[in-house]
């Protein structure tokens, strides 16, 4: 926890713990009344949800499940997500900090382990927790799960699902019997680019299909809420959030993390439950007090709660720091007090939210300052380090693909940061170029790629990130002097930088100066042990220095961090095979074979494992496989000749036969001198 900031009270716990020893003090009062009973509460957080198109002030939209809640709940009209992005917002929701508090900036990074969260305090006071997200992006590996006893992000394969898939899932969890109040948490990513209703509503919506998403998963949220209040042990609460929003072309922003206006900030909220009057609050607030509310409706602490409205005082918080972390784009800083919002990135942007919602007037001037309130909260919220943007350690190339395909791509290196970096407001020009660059590289389509970040250097030359992304392109389709002069530009702008040497050396491993890349990549762990890139490629590299020890020792620090992929772990067996440490070579293949499935391609290694460790039975079945692919392979007939002699099979002599006739050089010689046959 960082110390306290300005007057929002970003990050202070003190009156946390005032409020925690006051119930301490009253509890043991003699004669207290006994606590209300706890009701189970159920939080649903809608993804890249707008406030304009959802609820009874919504225009063209159709959300009678949350109309219905807000008619008998409290509805924040002003209230703030602290990111536009899901994995940071979610955060924030559940830990009740803003992203400079917990550390989590962007998608495709992990939260801190001591970082605590909602579902764990739930879990110890003796609520049954449970959690259903319908998005990789909030997947159980990026730390949101801690807490959860039933944790479900099973998209079958695919990288979300629908809201229907969701509920059905979440409503089977509450159809079990319990005794205790439940805490249940359900995301929906329905809204999310591409747009593409179900119908009815693809039919209705044909020309708005963002709103006909955002009826759809309205229509499963009305199914759940009615679910939670006839399943749910005891009495209920309720909450509805917006993550963030979407930008649909306002201010330049097709779709969200990129900018601060309202049309991505701006979210809805609704409350309901136990004691609770019904109405409408127009004041600000953050969706970061969700925590605090559920908190208090467990029973815990009262502290920050919204049911009593607004927390007194506050001036709300947002960020927007991709641009910064990506591109090295001035970072974004969000204040709201009152109907004033500001907007610092580089220059300072002031609106009146109440006169102007689509912020179309600056109203910072010489003679209209910015009010000192949020101009405190401003100069004190902590911008991340640029390092920030080095990718999370753990997180695999697999799981970059899978975030890519949602449109979350993270940086490959930490960005250039100068005083005159663009507003990431004046660069809309690039968004949909830099989308599309992304995409193709993330698949693997550098070709495609490669003119699209062209232009982004054209347009932004200090972009490291789309520098390092052309030099990585070009390198994969083996134009080397293409990469080597991109690689010279990027070194040119990050002369320091630890992560174009190792991208320069990750590039000359793959060709015949590999052992020019040995130095770089040694370096590059000297100052970092743990880099994952260096890590693997140094690997590969002790294998052609004929060090399959150091290799494997390599590896291991690789798994340490993070899971192998199948072709990892195959490497991992072959050298493990080839140190005789056989234990270690059967682990690592037989991983990887039960990924791979069919395409496993070294049973005939994982047969001579098992023959070797004398498990003839095992042996047998993996060479049999073999064979089964390859009939004639004449090492994989010998191998299962010596098998069917130590099993003393009845057709023993016909497979010893076989093998002689479809012998070649190599196993002629061994069949000749081998003693089982000749028995």
């Amino acid at each position: 926890m960082v110390g306290h900031v300005g007057r929002s009270g970003l990050w202070s716990g003190a009156s946390n713990l005032i409020a925690a020893l006051a119930a301490f003090v009253s509890a043991g009062c003699a004669g207290a009344a006994p606590p209300p009973p706890r009701p189970s509460i159920l939080l649903v957080t809608l993804d890249t949800t707008r406030a304009d198109a959802i609820g009874p002030d919504a225009a063209g939209s159709e959300t009678p499940g949350f109309n219905a809640l807000a008619a008998r709940g409290l509805r924040f009209r002003q209230a703030y997500a602290t990111a536009p992005e899901t994995l940071p917002s979610h955060t924030s929701l559940l830990t009740g900090l803003y992203p400079g508090g917990h550390g989590v900036h962007e998608n495709g990074r992990r939260v801190r382990t001591e970082t605590p969260l909602i579902g764990e305090e739930l879990q110890r006071a003796g609520y049954e927790t449970a959690a259903f997200v319908s998005s990789f992006v909030l997947a159980r590996q990026y730390g949101l799960a801690r807490g959860f006893t039933a944790y479900d992000d099973d998209f079958g394969g695919r990288v979300e699902r629908p809201a229907r898939e969701t509920t059905d899932r979440a409503i089977a969890f509450l159809e079990r019997p319990s005794s205790r109040p439940a805490f249940l948490w359900v995301h929906y990513f329905e809204p999310h680019a591409p747009y593409a209703p179900p119908e009815p509503y693809r039919t209705r919506f044909a020309q708005r299909p963002y709103l006909g998403e955002v009826a759809a998963m309205d229509a499963e949220l009305g199914r759940l809420v009615q679910a939670f209040e006839r399943f749910a042990s005891g009495a209920s609460a309720i909450i509805v959030v917006g993550d963030h929003g979407e930008g649909l072309g306002d201010h330049g922003e097709r779709q969200h993390g990129h900018l601060l206006y309202q049309s991505t900030m701006h979210v809805p909220l609704v409350i309901a439950g136990p004691s609770l009057s019904p109405g409408v609050k127009d004041v600000a607030v953050s969706t970061r007090h969700v925590f605090h509310t559920i908190r208090d409706w467990a029973g815990l602490d009262a502290a920050g709660s919204l049911r009593a409205g607004a927390p007194p005082g506050e001036v709300v918080i947002g960020e927007a720091m991709k641009p910064f972390l990506n591109y090295g784009w001035q970072p974004q800083i969000m204040a709201i007090e009152g109907t004033g919002k500001a907007i610092q990135a580089g220059g300072i942007e002031l609106f009146d939210i109440a006169a102007d919602p689509k912020e179309t007037k600056d109203l910072v001037s010489p003679a209209a300052p910015l009010p000192r309130s949020l101009a405190d909260a401003l100069r004190d919220y902590p911008v991340p380090s640029p390092e920030a943007a080095r990718p999370a350690r753990g997180v695999t190339e697999e799981d970059r693909k899978k975030l890519g395909s949602l449109g979350y791509v993270s940086a490959a290196a930490a960005p250039v940061v100068r005083k005159d970096a663009p507003r990431p407001a004046d660069m809309t020009h690039l968004f949909e170029v830099i989308e599309q660059a992304s995409d193709r590289f993330v698949a693997e389509r550098y070709k495609e790629a490669i003119p699209l970040l062209a232009r982004i250097i054209a347009a932004d030359p200090y972009n490291l990130d789309a520098t390092l992304r052309l030099a990585t392109s070009h390198s994969a389709l083996g134009q080397n002097d293409a990469a080597m002069a991109a690689f010279r530009k990027a070194a040119s702008l990050a002369p320091r930088s630890t992560d174009v040497r190792m991208y320069v050396g990750l590039h000359l491993a793959r060709g015949a100066d590999w052992a020019q890349a040995v130095p770089m990549l040694e370096q590059v762990l000297t100052e970092d042990p743990e880099r994952l890139p260096a890590l693997a490629g140094l690997a590969l590299l002790r294998v052609k220095q004929n060090r399959p020890a150091d290799a494997l020792g390599l590896w291991q620090q690789v798994q340490a961090q993070r899971a192998l992929t199948p072709s990892e772990l195959v490497e991992v067996g072959m050298l493990a095979m080839s140190l005789q440490r056989t234990d270690e070579a059967v682990r690592a293949f037989e991983e990887a074979r039960g990924r791979q499935g069919a395409a496993f391609r070294h049973d005939l290694e994982l047969g001579v494992l098992y023959l070797a460790g004398r498990q003839y039975a095992a042996a047998r079945e993996a060479i049999d496989r073999r064979l089964a692919a390859q009939p004639t392979d004449p090492m994989a007939l010998f191998k299962r000749a010596q098998v069917s002699v130590l099993l003393n099979e009845p057709d023993r002599d016909r497979r010893i036969q076989l093998a002689r006739d479809k012998a070649d050089a190599t196993t002629r010689t061994l069949i000749q001198n081998e003693a089982l046959f000749r028995k």
